[in-house]
């Protein structure tokens, strides 16, 4: 039967096995550290540990949408990688670029269920990087499975920045008042608009900060820290993640 079985959920996302009630997050975001720590453990060149880290993004959007996860969102690429060697960040557009381009190759038989976007501030990227978003995005649009966002150039403060910008524009122009300002206006003007926040955070590699990722909407996300480098992340550490997920008692602020 496996530890979660899909045909036994409830409403609230809830799989049964072996006797336990597992919740399933609706919405799991991911920081995943560890590329360059885990080339390094082995002597190898900083770019293996990030095709490697490419190969688990792969098989974990496929695990966590056979799991019943509706959104999976990673952090691909920050604002502050920039800063970077220049062949790092080479390396890095390559790998992004090389998977949208092959991207009905690289989701195979899931081709069909994986929806893609992309979060961040495009304007930086290559022509060529912003082209293929732009494809992947419409020609994925319709797959309802799970949708995969990928966050590349993002960092939460520019996100918060450039929607306040955007409503403040708004404002200027008498399309909207100040008092009208809500919850709702603010996350409407983020780049991941429309999409629920996420119920569960996974951040690799040891570290246990969220490094200026989704600040607005890890507000009231449950956190799950693991030594394991991304590389080495697997479908069994993201169950792990889940389990213990499913055994926090969600206050959203409350006592």
């Amino acid at each position: 039967m496996g530890l979660f079985n899909r045909n036994n959920k409830t409403k609230k996302n809830k799989g049964t096995a072996e006797g336990q009630n597992l919740v399933v997050p609706a919405h799991i975001a991911i920081i995943p550290d560890g590329n360059r720590r885990w080339a390094k453990e082995r002597m190898l060149p900083v770019a293996a540990g990030h095709k490697e880290g490419a190969e688990v993004f792969r098989r974990m959007v496929r695990h966590a949408e056979s799991l019943g996860v509706k959104y999976i969102t990673f952090y691909a690429f920050s604002t502050e990688n920039w800063k970077r060697e220049a062949s790092e960040v080479e390396t890095l557009m390559k790998l992004l670029l090389n998977f949208l381009v092959n991207s009905e190759k690289e989701l195979g038989k899931d081709k069909d269920k994986i929806r893609i976007k992309v979060i961040g501030d495009r304007t930086r990227l290559s022509e060529d990087l912003q082209r293929e978003i732009a494809r992947v995005e419409k020609e994925t649009e319709n797959n309802t499975a799970i949708t995969a966002n990928m966050a590349i150039n993002y960092g939460g403060r520019d996100e918060l920045t450039n929607g306040v910008r955007e409503i403040a524009e708004k404002v200027k122009n008498g399309e909207l008042n100040p008092e009208e300002i809500t919850e709702d206006t603010v996350e409407s003007h983020l780049y991941t608009a429309g999409t629920p926040d996420p119920d569960l955070l996974i951040r690799t590699s040891g570290e246990e900060r969220i490094s200026n990722y989704l600040l607005w909407q890890l507000a009231y996300t449950e956190f799950y820290f693991t030594e394991k480098n991304w590389p080495d992340f697997n479908k069994h550490d993201l169950e792990e993640a889940i389990k213990a997920y499913s055994n926090r008692h969600r206050r959203f602020g409350g006592a």
